[in-house]
């Protein structure tokens, strides 16, 4: 885990945080509440190469007003880092300079297979590609994320 920024220590254990798992076609994003450790996922954001209309972040900051921004980090089981890694540790850093959040990068291991298999028990037939699980393993990221904070 990376911090970027800081860290809003004074308002630690009540903080609003937003959660993002970072893809070249879909950025997931999910909100919650430090102190009732639960998160709820949000519409997932277009990307384009993995580039986000950098508008709709702003406006989704705006209106949520998070302190701390959460960013899935992939890495292999082995823990070594993948592209992907690097690409979404260059999202991390382009969140906290364009917006002056915090940013922590978090291990997002079994995320995706996570939410795949939450989506299929809810009727999810099975095309990620049409009707991704973004936001939900977003919300994945964000519940992992208050689990090991309170640990």
């Amino acid at each position: 885990m990376t911090c970027l920024g800081g860290s809003a220590s004074d308002k630690l254990g009540q903080r609003l945080v937003m959660a993002f798992d970072y893809g070249t076609r879909r950025i997931g994003v999910a909100v919650g509440n430090e102190m009732l450790g639960s998160a709820s996922g949000l519409d997932p954001l277009p990307a384009r190469d993995g580039i986000p209309d950098w508008a709709q972040i702003e406006r989704l900051l705006a209106e949520w007003q998070p302190d701390l921004l959460v960013v899935g980090l992939p890495i292999h089981d082995d823990g070594s880092e993948s592209e992907m890694s690097v690409r979404a540790r260059k999202f991390g850093n382009r969140l906290h300079g364009r917006f002056g959040k915090p940013v922590e990068m978090f291990d997002e291991r079994g995320t995706t297979q996570a939410a795949k298999q939450i989506a299929a028990q809810g009727g999810h037939r099975g095309n990620y590609r049409d009707r991704g699980v973004d936001g939900i393993a977003a919300q994945l990221i964000l519940e992992n994320w208050f689990t090991r904070a309170q640990a």
